[in-house]
């Protein structure tokens, strides 16, 4: 017992500075605080950082996924916009056609015409108006035709020139009703004749000539095309003269920018296509539709994103055509109708007039890539952010009021308010606020409970710490002084205690070594015999192991073998033969190539894993496995192939913790057409004369597995491959084959062998090609994995 065991207890025992205990409680609290507070400090700041990241991840994704959405969507719209376009020209240019053909064989032009002159149908009386000065044909006919003052002769009737082209061009009552009860919804078609007798012929009937007398003042006094459409007559006589001149190349229609029609009222665009004397020297007319834009706007105003979000539809000028009343109020838009009088009458709505400055002073792309704007609206006397999509639609020839033809491109923009965008965002943000308060203070109370409980408990446990320690240091001091028969009784059972016992144990065999030493030299002679034995089982289970290794490495290589296309397989494939030869350097390879098929659709794939043997052969697999999977849910696109297959192989490597990645190409075959897509070997084409190309990859791709998104690498190459000519696909294993010499087979030998065998089959080129490149490796050791692939189309 020792003197603090025999103090009576009391409740707060003074403590001396320099004891032990004191010490003991000094120490041990004061790291016990320390540690509580960096461990505490350091769990707030990973919460706060992880609050950030997570805000930032969830931003950044959330940005991603909206810009997008907003690209696939605008772009879908656009395509939508353009297909409506695309109808009606086709449709138009149907149309011109028919009358071309009329105007290029005028034998049956004439013939016709005298025919239907004789039907009445075909045929309806001409009223003349005397308070207009012209004439007309009455309700019932199948179209309106018009025949102004200028055209007429003294008797009120059509000149004789006139009345004949009148006769000639009834066939457009056939062609003009057919196309109006198919296609694209049309408002009219009509035909106007040439400058020297602009006849018009309109279908469906309307009240034409007293709508223009009504709208147009004076428009019978002057030429039809100077009055309605000026300059666009020369324009079309200046494409004759340089048919390079066209700002639409290849393209005869004339579009007019959106504007007023004066029979309908409805805001329309005409679309004209000139017609052409037989000798192709001057204009003979024209055919046309009005299309209203009804249709145009029923594409946009259909346009949702998010809550509020509208879509609108503008020209290269800013002039918007078709947007929602919400959409005008919000960009601030104003619209100011063209005055009436002569020619047509437009619309004026404007960006640049936009009583709001950034929407006046918005870009318009001048390219066809898709482009996103942030801008900020003033709403209720605060600005708050919009993003802006904008994409411009195809080309076409337009009028203008100015008499000129030019190259004009339809904008699509989609408008969304970035609060409705972010509104996960802002929910997420407030959540993950919440959810850090509640951790910062439930972290500040753990703390400072435990910097209780262990003060407390330290306290209480230092006395009978300090008393077995103080027993323990009586005992070295003993020991130390040669007395081998001390020990010490410590009754605790923690840690102290346990060194209690160690300290008797250690007393105990001091006292018998020192006595037993001879003996102790015999056993450890008789262990060291024993340890001898134990090695030579181990090494004997080390044999053992290395013949499992190797059987297990055998299976490895018949999988692997067992996974590569079938030579029924090759056959089924029409239309191409294909042989293929594959030598591991290991008992597992690192080589790939596979054959798809599906459908009418064959992908050839080859590649290169880095390195060889049981990790590159099981990447192998794991490629030939991704590869199958994406052929088989039919994805077609070559880029986006490539890029899936290597996001999936990225994520295995990661997982395997391997420094593998490999070269990797496909080749896709599909009617008739073949395209190129990543990088690997230069690919060899044979064709069918001889002749031989060499295919650099080094710009179609990126090493598969070295980066998660290799998407803005990948590249694609169409190659011409017609009958007779043979394509040949090889990892570096045959080009850097050695013979004895060091000297490498190379491309130039390769391409030799193949030339002397193009006219064979692709079995025959196989088999030449590896009996040229083993004769040249001769007794040399094979370093690298050997793949060949032939391709010959038949």
């Amino acid at each position: 017992m020792t003197d603090l065991d025999a103090t009576p207890p009391r409740p707060w025992p003074v403590l001396r500075l320099n004891s032990f205990r004191a010490k003991f409680l000094i120490v041990v609290g004061g790291a016990v605080l320390f540690d509580l507070l960096v461990g505490g400090g350091v769990a707030l700041w990973n919460v706060n950082r992880l609050s950030r990241d997570a805000t930032h991840q969830i931003e950044s994704g959330l940005t991603k996924a909206s810009q997008e959405y907003l690209q696939n969507y605008i772009e879908t719209t656009a395509l939508r916009a353009d297909l409506l376009f695309g109808r009606m020209h086709s449709e138009v240019t149907a149309l011109a056609a028919s009358m071309q053909r009329l105007i290029d064989y005028p034998e049956a032009k004439d013939a016709i015409g005298r025919a239907l002159a004789k039907n009445p149908y075909f045929n309806a009386p001409l009223a003349y108006d005397a308070t207009g000065n012209w004439v007309q044909t009455r309700q019932g006919s199948p179209s309106v035709m018009s025949v102004w003052g200028y055209l007429l002769s003294a008797d009120h009737q059509p000149k004789p020139e006139i009345l004949r082209d009148i006769q000639e061009s009834a066939i457009f009552d056939i062609f003009g009703t057919s196309q109006m009860s198919t296609g694209a919804k049309k408002l009219q078609v009509y035909y106007v004749g040439p400058k020297a007798g602009p006849i018009m012929r309109t279908i469906p009937y309307s009240d034409q000539a007293q709508t223009f007398d009504k709208l147009y003042p004076g428009h019978d006094k002057a030429n039809f095309w100077d009055f309605f459409f000026p300059g666009v007559y020369e324009g079309w006589e200046g494409w004759i003269r340089e048919p390079d001149s066209r700002p639409v190349k290849g393209d005869d229609i004339t579009a007019t920018a959106p504007y007023i029609d004066a029979i309908t009222g409805k805001l329309i665009v005409s679309f004209f296509h000139p017609l052409w004397t037989k000798d192709r020297s001057n204009v003979a007319g024209m055919v046309a539709a009005d299309v209203t834009l009804d249709q145009l706007a029923d594409i946009v105003e259909s346009v949702k994103v998010a809550d509020t979000g509208f879509g609108f539809l503008t020209m290269s000028n800013g002039n918007v055509l078709a947007i929602k009343p919400e959409g005008e109020k919000m960009l601030g838009l104003k619209i100011a109708s063209g005055a009436a009088g002569q020619g047509v009458t437009g619309l004026d709505r404007s960006l640049k007039k936009s009583t709001h400055a950034t929407v006046a002073a918005l870009e318009l792309p001048a390219d066809d890539k898709t482009v996103i704007k942030h801008i900020s609206i003033e709403e209720n006397g605060k600005a708050q952010p919009y993003i802006v999509a904008l994409r411009r639609l195809n080309p076409v020839n337009l009028w203008n009021s100015t008499g000129s033809i030019t190259a004009e491109t339809l904008m699509l923009g989609f408008v969304v308010p970035e609060r409705e965008i972010y509104a996960s965002l802002l929910a997420a943000q407030q959540s993950i606020s919440s959810a850090t308060n509640r951790i910062l203070i439930t972290q500040v109370i753990a703390v400072i409970v435990s910097l209780l409980i262990v003060f407390l408990a330290v306290f209480g446990i230092s006395k009978r710490i300090t008393a077995g320690l103080s027993a323990l240091a009586g005992a070295a001091k003993r020991l130390q002084a040669k007395d081998y028969s001390v020990r010490v009784s410590i009754p605790t059972r923690d840690e102290v205690g346990a060194v209690g016992v160690a300290f008797n144990r250690m007393a105990e065999q001091i006292s018998f070594h020192t006595e037993n030493l001879e003996q102790l030299v015999d056993e450890r002679t008789r262990e060291l015999g024993d340890a001898n034995q134990e090695i030579s089982a181990l090494n004997e289970k080390l044999r053992d192991e290395n013949v499992r290794l190797g059987a297990e490495l055998a299976v490895a290589r018949q999988i692997q073998m067992m996974v590569l296309p079938k030579q029924f397989e090759l056959e089924a494939i029409p239309g191409l033969e294909i042989a293929a030869y594959m030598r591991p350097a290991d008992e597992v390879g690192g080589d790939y190539y596979d054959v798809l098929q599906n459908g009418s659709r064959v992908k050839i794939g080859i590649g290169d894993v880095t390195g060889h043997g049981l990790e590159s052969g099981v990447l192998m697999l794991m490629v030939q496995s991704v590869a199958r999977a994406l052929q088989e849910t039919d994805e077609a696109n070559p880029h986006q192939f490539l890029d899936r297959l290597n996001r999936a192989i990225y994520k295995n490597i990661e997982r395997t913790n391997t420094d593998k990645h490999l070269s990797l190409a496909f080749l896709d075959f599909e009617d008739e057409r073949v395209t190129l897509s990543g990088q690997h070997e230069d690919v060899l084409v044979v064709r069918a004369d001889g002749e031989v190309e060499r295919i650099d990859t080094i710009d179609l791709g990126l090493p598969v597995g070295l980066e998660n998104d290799i998407s803005k690498f990948i590249a694609t190459r169409d190659i011409l491959f017609g009958s007779g000519d043979v394509i040949v696909l090889h990892t570096d294993g045959v080009t850097e084959a050695e013979n004895h010499e060091r000297k490498l087979f190379g491309f130039e030998r390769l391409s030799q062998s193949v030339q002397r065998r193009h006219g064979s089959s692709a079995e025959d080129i196989k088999t030449g090609i590896i009996d040229d490149l083993m004769a040249h490796i001769g007794i040399q050791k094979i370093h690298d994995d050997i793949t060949l692939v032939i391709i010959r189309h038949t």
